[in-house]
């Protein structure tokens, strides 16, 4: 039996060119699954959710696209920094604009599962971006994965050259992590 290939679009949730998050999500689409591709979307340059910008000049030329891919994709992985311990701002914003005009919220997010993962300088890693990404989520309708969860803490000291990972074990448990989304993801998929 062929398992059918799945493919999933990645988030970094930090504009900084040197993101901790963005190593995360690379160290991702690196360690993939057979099977699974991840790809990279970017947040970068899409502005300040404005109601007014939407009325005069619909979705910006950088969203419409990654709605399409998200709403194309067979799942989602949110990469998410903690700031403020909490959900970083530039990183909500591009979501608001996702859901912009809302009755797309169901072809974009619509049951689609969602994976959520983070690294972060301080010893505690994600563990309060990612809980407060979960109200977001669950208005969105779609599917979180529950099966793991991936923090990265110390992330400073937590990667290598080429964004590998200085200690073999983290790398270890972001490859288990990748392998049970996939496996929902895939469960999840129409068959």
């Amino acid at each position: 039996m062929t398992v059918a290939p799945i493919r999933i679009v990645g988030l970094s949730g930090s504009l900084r060119s040197g993101s901790y998050n963005a190593q995360l999500l690379r160290a991702a689409v690196a360690l993939a699954p057979d099977g699974v591709t991840i790809t990279a979307g970017t947040i970068r340059g899409i502005p300040l959710y404005d109601g007014d910008v939407e009325a005069a000049e619909g979705i910006p030329p950088l969203v419409a696209p990654l709605k399409d891919d998200i709403a194309d994709a067979d799942g989602l992985l949110l990469v998410t920094p903690e700031y403020n311990n909490s959900i970083p701002g530039v990183f909500k914003n591009a979501i608001d604009w996702l859901t912009r005009p809302a009755d797309d919220i169901a072809r974009v997010f619509g049951s689609k599962p969602v994976g959520l993962i983070g690294a972060s300088p301080g010893g505690f890693g994600t563990i309060l971006s990612q809980n407060a990404w979960l109200p977001v989520l669950r208005t969105l309708g779609t599917d979180p994965y529950f099966g793991g969860r991936l923090m990265v803490s110390r992330a400073h000291k937590a990667f290598g050259e080429n964004d590998s990972f200085t200690d073999p074990a983290m790398e270890a448990m972001l490859k288990g992590y990748l392998d049970g989304f996939a496996q929902f993801v895939r469960a999840k998929a129409p068959a």
